[in-house]
C-alpha cells in the first residue's frame, strides 16, 4: 500500500465516495497498515456477520412498521445498518482481489447485467442505453412479470450447466437432472428456506386449490404428531413437528405472508407481553420463580388488552 493510497482516505469533501470505501477497504487488509482482525478474515468467517447484518436492517424496518412514535426516528437508523450490510460485500470482494479472482467493480457489472437482463419490460433491448434513448418499455401486469422472472432465473440456472439449454422453457426443467427448486440457497433461515421451496413449486402448480386445502393440511400434520406423542414415539413426533411447520409455512404463502416476517412481530409482541408479565409480578412484589403459571397468564392476558385492535 503506497502512502498516496493512504493520503487517499484524507478527503476533503464533506461527503465520501464509494472509491473512498474501497479504499479504507483495501487499507484494512493492507499487510502492513491494516487492522489484525480484518486481515484474519476470509470468506467463510464472514458469513455469520453479513447474516447478522442482513437482520439488523430486518430489525429497523420491522421496528419502524410497528412503531408507535415517529417511524422517522427508528428508520434513521437504517443508512448505518445498509452501510453495515454493504460492507459485507465489499470485504468479501476486497479478498477476492486480492486473490486475483474479481473485484467490487466485477460485482457491479455482474449484478447491472443480471438486472437488465431480468427486466426485459423495462429494458427492452437488455441495455441503459434503451431507457436513456427515450425507448418506451413494455405495460405488462405484476403477474406477467413474476411470471417472466422465474423463467429467466431458471434459465440463467440451466445455463450454468448447459449453455445450449437457454432454448429450453421453464416447463422443460427435470428432463436434463435439473429442478424448478433448484438456486434456493441452503444456507437459509429454516423458515425462509421453505417459504421459497413452497412459492417455487406453487409457481409450478403444486398448490392448494383454496384455503381449505392448507387449512386441512395443518390438521392432518397436527394429528401426526399427536398419535407419535400417544405411541411414546418423541423423534417420529419430532418429525412431524417440522411436517406442521412446513404446512403453516404454505398456509402463510397462500395468505400472500411472509413466515419470517410475520413471526418476527410475533416475537416482538411476545416480547412486549412477557416484559408486561415480568414489571407486574415485580410490582407485586413477587418474582417469576414465585409466580404461579395462571399468576403469570393473567397478566399475559392484560397486556393483550392493552394493545392497539387490529
Amino acid at each position: 500500500m503506497t502512502s498516496a493510497a493512504l493520503d487517499g482516505l484524507e478527503h476533503d469533501d464533506a461527503r465520501y465516495s464509494l472509491d473512498d470505501l474501497l479504499t479504507l477497504m483495501s487499507v484494512l487488509r493492507d499487510p502492513q497498515y491494516g487492522c489484525p482482525w480484518d486481515l484474519s478474515q476470509d470468506y467463510a468467517s464472514l458469513v455469520p456477520h453479513t447474516l447478522e447484518e442482513a437482520y439488523e436492517v430486518a430489525d429497523v424496518i420491522e421496528r419502524a412498521a410497528h412503531a408507535t412514535a415517529d417511524e422517522n426516528t427508528v428508520l434513521a437508523e437504517l443508512p448505518a445498518e445498509l452501510g453495515d450490510l454493504l460492507f459485507q460485500g465489499v470485504f468479501y470482494a476486497q479478498i477476492a482481489s486480492e486473490q486475483q479472482r474479481f473485484d467490487f467493480h466485477d460485482v457491479i457489472h455482474v449484478l447491472t447485467t443480471k438486472m437488465l437482463r431480468r427486466h426485459p419490460h423495462v429494458f427492452p433491448d437488455g441495455s441503459l442505453s434503451s431507457r436513456r434513448e427515450g425507448v418506451l418499455p413494455h405495460e405488462v401486469d405484476e403477474s406477467t412479470v413474476n411470471a417472466r422472472w422465474e423463467q429467466i432465473k431458471q434459465q440463467e440456472q440451466l445455463t450454468a450447466y448447459e449453455p445450449s439449454v437457454l432454448e429450453h422453457s421453464v416447463a422443460e426443467s427435470g428432463s436434463d437432472g435439473t429442478s424448478v427448486l433448484d438456486g434456493v440457497p441452503r444456507g437459509l433461515p429454516a423458515l425462509s428456506r421453505a417459504a421459497k421451496l413452497s412459492k417455487k413449486a406453487a409457481r409450478s402448480g403444486f398448490d392448494w386449490p383454496d384455503i381449505g386445502g392448507a387449512f386441512a393440511k395443518i390438521r392432518e400434520e397436527l394429528a401426526e404428531v399427536e398419535e407419535a406423542l400417544a405411541e411414546g414415539d418423541e423423534a417420529h413426533a419430532r418429525e412431524e413437528v417440522g411436517d406442521l411447520l412446513f404446512a403453516v409455512v404454505n398456509l402463510a404463502h397462500t395468505l400472500k405472508a411472509d413466515p419470517e416476517q410475520v413471526l418476527r412481530g410475533t416475537n416482538a409482541r411476545f416480547e412486549t407481553r412477557f416484559h408486561h408479565v415480568e414489571s407486574a409480578i415485580a410490582a407485586q412484589g413477587s418474582s417469576l420463580k414465585q409466580a404461579t403459571f395462571p399468576e403469570m397468564l393473567t397478566h399475559w392476558h392484560a397486556a393483550k388488552q392493552r394493545e392497539p385492535h387490529r
